[in-house]
């Protein structure tokens, strides 16, 4: 004690800058085995906890996959389904009536791609809907939007331009407004598409039977398409990560427990579901994920449909993806702390199915793997390296996540070869994830801050130029003149970059048993090319 107040007296009063080093060399070095090792170790054993959990988690999704492909556990099988036909008698009056809502907030690039899209839906004119919920505060979109579903109506095509008052709920309210209206009375089934969402013609007609034929179903969900899955390199990352969400995570649930969090977008709703459930709540930034948990509670099914996809278009800009991503795991982390009291009162679900919402489906997948994928892999296996003392087992920290990337990178075995960038891709924003999911947790900050994620419409611009003026598109949207070097600097990535090339440096001199200064030299890169902002396509503003 006596030595190690001399230290901070001298780190107080340093006689040159050569004992300040000396000084703070001796005092790690008296500090790390006694009172640092501990602390460290501590981390270590709590995070392989967690990726064991994580890992528990993906066994189970293997051991169902491979049982409803041996058992054919299909939506065709396990639910009744036939296809609507033509009554000669009844005419369409057999037909339900369904509404089809559209919610749009400035959507410049894509608003003609929806709603000719939700106008192109093969359903018995007399017995649709198609409800423009338009949020737009930009005069000129607005009138550009109003014009086109003139333009709509003018064909034949039941189409309702809505807009309302203020902004207030979001998404969550400008649907909840559209509810209100007297014409959706009449209706039976709501089905819901983004902006950037183009269902196929007969997406109702795969859909609706569902509903019609199985009282107790409320919710049809189909897949996404990534159009501008090739766009560039950060589009191919989260493609690979989306299609194990939809390919895995939503199969399992529609497998296992009939439930799965609704994605807010290419999906059907029973009304009375929608209704019973008490109807569109903004207290969180995931009214969708809200709508699906509450309406399972009151006992209704879901049906997802892997084989039904519909294209949208996923975020090329990194601050957009950066905003989407906060929304994405702020949003369910506050709602885990907000629902969980219900569904543990909950009396009409069982046990299991209570068990699977609260475990599985929020605790494991929605706070566990961002905090253990930032916090283990980020700072504890790079503070170890500076920690001889520690017992970091290889198995940990290399065998077990190796399965677990496999896993989710074989949802999308065409980008296989990827895997490396797509490893040190979701490292980087698992830092943002953890954050957000942080503030979710405790209810602080902008928890219910909600940016529109910025649809570039970028596909269609690619495909309908000529193509002597395709590469020179796509290098003016890499590239563009008048960008601001400023504009894309990310502090926390390049912080986060410097602690990882100082944990690999100490690991690469000092000869780490295991090589751990490869992964930490590969993935402090990462972390600078990403707060340089070199990822994703550059919009200037």
């Amino acid at each position: 004690m006596a030595q190690l107040g001399s230290d901070l007296k001298n780190l107080v009063q340093p006689a040159s800058n050569e004992d300040v080093v000396e000084t703070l060399s001796s005092l790690w070095m008296r500090l790390r085995a006694p009172v640092i090792a501990p602390m460290v170790q501590f981390s270590i054993n709590v995070c392989l906890v967690m990726v064991l959990m994580l890992f528990m988690e993906r066994i189970y999704m293997c051991v169902v996959m491979v049982y409803s492909k041996l058992f054919r556990r299909t939506p065709q099988r396990m639910y009744k389904f036939e296809p609507m036909r033509d009554d000669v008698e009844l005419g369409n009056s057999h037909y339900p009536m369904v509404l089809v809502q559209v919610p749009m907030y400035n959507e410049r690039e894509v608003f003609q791609l929806s709603i000719g899209a939700a106008c192109g839906l093969a359903w018995p004119a007399d017995r649709i809907i198609i409800q423009i919920l338009d949020d737009s505060t930009d005069p000129e979109i607005k009138a550009m939007v109003q014009a086109e579903c003139q333009r709509w109506a003018g064909k034949g095509i039941n189409i309702k331009y809505e807009v309302r008052q203020g902004r207030s709920g979001y998404k969550a309210g400008a649907l909840r407004e559209g509810m209100k209206r007297s014409y959706v009375r009449l209706c039976d089934y709501v089905a819901i598409f983004d902006a950037d969402f183009q269902p196929e013609s007969d997406f109702l007609n795969r859909t609706i039977p569902y509903l019609v034929h199985n009282p107790d179903v409320g919710l049809v969900q189909a897949r996404w398409k990534f159009v501008n899955g090739d766009e560039c390199l950060m589009t191919k990352m989260q493609e690979m990560s989306l299609n194990f969400h939809f390919s895995c995570e939503q199969t399992v649930g529609a497998t296992a427990y009939s439930f799965f969090g609704f994605n807010g977008t290419a999906g059907v709703w029973r009304i009375n579901a929608l209704n019973e459930a008490g109807g569109w709540k903004d207290r969180t930034t995931v009214e969708d994920m809200d709508l699906a948990v509450r309406a399972s509670l009151k006992g209704w099914k879901f049906v997802y449909l892997n084989d039904l996809e519909v294209k949208n278009e996923l975020p090329s800009v990194f601050k957009a993806y950066r905003y989407q991503q906060h929304r994405w795991s702020c949003g369910p982390a506050n709602l885990f702390r907000k629902i969980v009291p219900n569904i543990i009162a909950n009396k009409k679900v069982k046990p299991i199915k209570k068990f699977h919402i609260i475990y599985s489906f929020f605790f494991v997948r929605k706070i566990v793997a961002h905090i253990v994928t930032f916090v283990f892999y980020c700072v504890v296996i790079p503070t170890a390296v500076l920690v001889p003392e520690c017992d970091l087992p290889v198995w940990g920290a290399i065998y077990v996540p190796t399965f677990i990337t496999f896993m989710n990178a074989a949802a999308t075995p065409r980008s296989l070869h990827l895997l490396v960038f797509w490893i040190l891709f979701e490292n980087v924003m698992s830092m943002h994830r953890t954050k957000a999911t942080f503030i979710g947790l405790f209810d602080v900050g902008n928890v219910n801050e909600w940016i529109v994620t910025e649809k570039l419409g970028s596909l269609v611009k690619y495909k309908t130029a000529p193509k002597a003026n395709q590469r020179k598109w796509l290098l003016s949207t890499i590239m563009p003149r008048g960008f601001k070097f400023g504009e894309r600097i990310h502090v926390l990535e390049l912080i986060m970059g410097c602690y990882l090339l100082f944990c690999a440096s100490v690991d690469f001199f000092f000869e780490g048993k295991n090589h751990f200064y490869i992964y930490l030299f590969l993935q402090s890169m990462a972390f600078f090319v990403m707060g340089f902002g070199y990822i994703g396509t550059i919009v200037p503003h």
